[in-house]
């Protein structure tokens, strides 16, 4: 027989989300998680520099949980939301929302989402998040068009919304905007292409 989890200490908790709103307003005012240390990001929370390693293990463990965070939501309205993200919609909306809704998430969260891509050993396909959003995406690719290329074409689709490309983008002036809708053509355009 497993034993319950144990309860979160009140102090414990007080100190997790202190840290984390301490790492979220370091890491968007210096623009990148790398220019942000471990010791400003304690002494920002109050806490020791024990504390966060101890619970987050490094600045990488920290991105991955403000990340967590902001996916959440995203996820419980894929899986149990109201259209056109959720069920109850056609596979082709919900494959269109879904990337609608990915890059306004990594428009949002441009320097944690292009940290989190770049700490997976420098490949953004080897973290939890690419794998999550990968499957989602080829499932409803593959109800709306057919299995054929349907892993593929996630996997292209998906690169449209990468950190780095949106990144280039949008250090080069590109409006949000005109973001969307060449995401929305690309996709629009592998939909309506027969399998």
């Amino acid at each position: 027989m497993t034993p319950p989890p144990r309860k979160v200490r009140a102090d414990a908790q007080r100190n997790r989300e202190a840290v984390l709103a301490a790492a979220e307003r370091l890491f968007t005012e210096r623009g990148d998680p790398d220019r942000v240390s471990m010791d400003d990001i304690a002494t920002a929370a109050g806490v020791g520099k024990g504390t966060l390693f101890r619970r987050f293990g490094d600045r990488v463990g920290l991105v991955k949980e403000l990340v967590e965070r902001r996916t959440e939501q995203l996820r419980a309205d894929v899986v149990a939301g109201p259209p056109p993200l959720g069920p109850g919609a056609p596979a082709d909306e919900r494959a269109l929302a879904l990337l609608d809704a990915l890059l306004a998430l990594k428009l949002d969260t441009r320097p944690l989402m292009l940290a989190l891509e770049n700490a997976g050993s420098g490949s953004p396909y080897l973290n939890t998040t690419y794998s999550l959003w990968h499957a989602e995406l080829t499932a409803l690719l593959t109800e709306a068009r057919g299995k054929q290329n349907a892993d593929f074409l996630a996997h292209a689709l998906l690169a449209a919304v990468r950190s780095d490309l949106i990144e280039h983008l949008s250090a080069g002036g590109t409006p949000p905007r005109r973001i969307h809708d060449g995401v929305a053509a690309l996709a629009r355009a592998v939909l309506a292409t027969e399998a």
